[in-house]
């Protein structure tokens, strides 16, 4: 099951140029909506007015080899390893469904394009990139949907509701799942076939309106952030700790002067479900 290429089986019923026509058009769909999104949103005019700003008050002006430190540290850790996730099972269940998206998105690729018929016999890896990475996507999304979701863990909030910006996760899942399914079934044409079409359709069409585009915005929003503490500026947050001797005597109350640090974070001991 793992070895077989599904979209070899469409030459039988349609034109393979059909088929990568409809993955063109789907790639200019996302450009098109990402950059909707960022003119409709002020992202990129948001983005370089902060940059600015805090260039202008960098305690610290940071030269090439700092920049390109702090781009390699925001790649490895924050887009990688998805640093930012404190909690281990969402960190985990975000790393399977990225990861499970980028080999399923880049092996749909390779076998639309470069293998479209049986006649030119698909290798073994990329078949099995995409069946692993559907599966993946699978099972970080409906664990995350399911298990995971803050309004559902921890506010006890029906998993069966649906609200707008649930339309980039809903249409992934719907897209490897009913893929998968098409696939198991022999792949070619039919109603499968076509519900892949149109939530792969929704996925990709549906950026203005979906959390699609914030895959590129969160990358450069850790990298501005990796700058801002690097140059002082801290986004105009505090950056000294209660552990400082200069930040412990501006508590008006003597107790909390040497009140020990992890005082407060009893709430850490369990998960919030007292809903």
């Amino acid at each position: 099951m793992f070895t077989g290429n599904p979209f070899a089986a469409l030459s039988a019923s349609m034109s393979p140029g059909v088929m990568q026509g409809y993955v063109i058009v789907m790639f200019l769909l996302v450009v098109g909506g990402t950059l909707f999104d960022v003119w409709h949103k002020g992202s990129a005019e948001y983005f370089f007015r902060t940059w600015r700003r805090s260039k202008a008050k960098g305690v610290k002006q940071l030269g090439g080899g700092d920049m390109v430190g702090i781009a390699v540290q925001t790649v490895a850790v924050d887009v990688l390893a998805s640093g930012e996730f404190c909690n281990a099972r969402r960190r985990v269940a975000h790393l399977l469904g990225m990861y499970g998206f980028v080999f399923y998105v880049l092996a749909t690729v390779v076998m639309v394009f470069g293998y479209p018929t049986p006649a030119t016999p698909t290798p073994g890896l990329w078949s099995f990139l995409w069946w692993v990475g559907a599966l993946m996507v699978c099972v970080g999304g409906y664990w995350f949907w399911f298990f995971i979701r803050v309004d559902v863990a921890a506010e006890g909030g029906s998993p069966f509701r649906v609200m707008r910006a649930d339309l980039f996760i809903l249409s992934m899942l719907a897209s490897a799942t009913l893929g998968l399914l098409w696939a198991i079934a022999g792949g070619g044409t039919g109603v499968l076939f076509a519900l892949y079409i149109l939530a792969t359709t929704v996925l990709f069409a549906g950026v203005p309106w979906s959390k699609f585009a914030h895959m590129f915005f969160k990358p450069a929003a850790a990298f501005e952030k990796r700058v801002t503490k690097a140059n002082g500026t801290a986004e105009n947050l505090p950056t000294q700790t209660r552990d400082e001797p200069e930040q412990q005597q501006r508590h008006s109350m003597e107790l909390l002067r040497n009140a020990p640090m992890d005082m407060g974070l009893g709430i850490k001991r369990e998960a919030p479900r007292h809903y």
